[in-house]
């Protein structure tokens, strides 16, 4: 009886060479994946730190509000400039964005504006600095034709469209308060909002 002798196969270096570059590939994408999620990572982080940076920057409206109210230092004194409150009764200058350029400028350009100190956020790292203008052309008394204003209308809201009635309803300034808190690796975050005093 005769038995058959298997041939020496010369395909066996191909499988291994195949092997070799899937898991080339496979270690290409997976390094891509962890790089993409670290992106993702920081920029969630980011986010996170801004909101955060938005959050804090609201005590500045809280304490810009109680200057208006009975007992503050801007409850009558809005026709002149009080940089005890960081309070300008013109309109200020700003940057094309609307930020006022006090608050980019250095320490010495804030200072002839506003002299109370910045706030303190929740960390000492966080320095939250305000300003509060008038939307007036000069300094004064507010008037129609020099400031921006609106009127309250019978819901107690404010209206910018034309009186129908006799009688105009009263008119009430509008004032701007922009905020900037810097915050750790000289992070900044820039807010601003529009509030109105009963003339």
């Amino acid at each position: 009886m005769k038995t058959l002798q298997q041939l020496p196969s010369r395909e066996r270096g191909v499988v291994l060479i195949f092997t070799l570059i899937i898991l080339l590939i496979l270690t290409i994408g997976g390094a891509a994946l962890v790089r993409s999620m670290q992106n993702s990572l920081f920029t969630a982080g980011n986010l996170a730190f801004r909101r955060d940076l938005t959050n804090q920057g609201e005590q500045a409206v809280s304490t810009a509000l109680k200057q208006f109210k009975a007992g503050g230092a801007l409850v009558n004194a809005t026709n002149a400039d009080l940089a005890a409150a960081n309070y300008k009764s013109s309109i200020l200058a700003t940057n094309p964005q609307g930020v006022p350029t006090v608050l980019l400028n250095n320490d010495a350009a804030f200072a002839l504006v506003g002299t109370a100190p910045d706030l303190t956020g929740a960390t000492p790292d966080v320095k939250i600095r305000y300003v509060i203008d008038r939307l007036c052309s000069v300094t004064g008394p507010a008037s129609s034709t020099l400031c921006v204003q609106s009127s309250a209308n019978a819901s107690g809201g404010s209206s910018f469209s034309s009186y129908g009635g006799s009688v105009p309803p009263p008119t009430a300034t509008v004032y701007r308060l922009s905020v900037r808190v810097s915050g750790a690796r000289s992070t900044q975050v820039f807010l601003q909002t529009t509030f109105t005093k009963p003339d």
